[in-house]
């Protein structure tokens, strides 16, 4: 995909948000090239616009939160990896609250949306970050984050829970419109009995429940449908990851590798890469507009 793409119609959809259990709705329309993701706050005076942008991160608590002069979207990352996953570089969000509604956990209700409201080739080519040294970044209990080099867009991600319904998970994605949709999209966000039940009394995840998450206790999970696929905790993971990458604001040429990573560690890694400017250049893309792995 050489040139950029934006949808032809706007969508529409209405639910939850995620943490504050309130009833949001959300209209994507149509931009012009260049314009990115940009999400505007109706609901508040001047209609505030935020881009999706590393430089506007606001927390990486739980969610992945964006904000700019007082005014804040949160839980954009299920989105975002919906605009990347299918190919969508300018778009407008429009949302009457705080967050990003959280559909079933998944980014295939944004897949759906995206796909309803069809795709529009624009004149402006695209331009990619290439990744052209390693770049690194070390977490907590041995969590870490990495790039490196490669003439496509792949994420090799691993996590390691201590539980008998997810322990030890590892998935290689060679990105692809089409791989993210039959390996990724529909991997739900997962959460833990003891936790959503400590976050409820704090006045977190209010919206959450075996509607939007796989839900486990001490042993087991909780909804009585079990998994949609294989691998689906590590899936998710690498679902969230897509939509962190996607704030650099250009489909990246490199290899993701993470092991129990999350938000935090995702938005430290890309700001220690544009710190380190001899490890990564921004490009035209020199591919058929047919090639299907330049990452969307």
């Amino acid at each position: 995909m050489t040139y950029q793409r934006t949808i032809k119609k706007e969508v529409y959809c209405r639910d939850i948000g995620l943490h504050t259990g309130r009833k949001v709705s959300m209209v994507i329309r149509p931009a012009a090239e260049g314009t990115g993701i940009v999400f505007v706050r109706r609901d508040l005076p001047e209609r505030p616009a935020i881009k999706a942008s590393l430089d506007y991160v606001s927390d990486t608590h739980l969610a992945t939160t964006i904000g700019l002069n007082g005014a804040k979207v949160s839980t954009v990352e299920h989105l975002l990896s919906a605009f990347s996953g299918v190919g969508i570089d300018n778009a407008i969000v429009e949302l009457d609250a705080f967050e990003v509604p959280i559909m079933d956990g998944s980014a295939q209700p944004f897949v759906d949306m995206l796909k309803e409201a069809g795709m529009e080739i624009q004149p402006q080519k695209r331009k990619i970050l290439s990744i052209e040294k390693p770049v690194a970044i070390i977490g907590e209990n041995g969590s870490y984050a990495r790039f490196e080099p490669s003439d496509k867009f792949m994420i090799t991600y691993s996590i390691d829970f201590p539980h008998p319904a997810i322990g030890i998970q590892k998935f290689h994605l060679e990105f692809s419109n089409s791989n993210y949709e039959k390996e990724i999209a529909r991997a739900r966000t997962f959460g833990f009995l003891k936790d959503l039940e400590y976050f409820q009394a704090i006045g977190l995840a209010l919206g959450g429940s075996l509607k939007n998450a796989i839900v486990l206790d001490d042993k087991k999970i909780v909804n009585k449908e079990g998994l949609r696929c294989q691998n689906e905790f590590v899936k998710h993971k690498i679902l969230d990851a897509i939509g962190d990458l996607s704030l650099l604001g250009y489909p990246i040429i490199g290899h993701f590798i993470a092991h129990k990573s999350g938000h935090k560690l995702n938005n430290l890694l890309l700001k220690e890469l544009l710190k380190r400017k001899d490890c990564w250049e921004i490009k035209d893309i020199e591919i058929s507009p047919h090639h299907n792995r330049i990452p969307a």
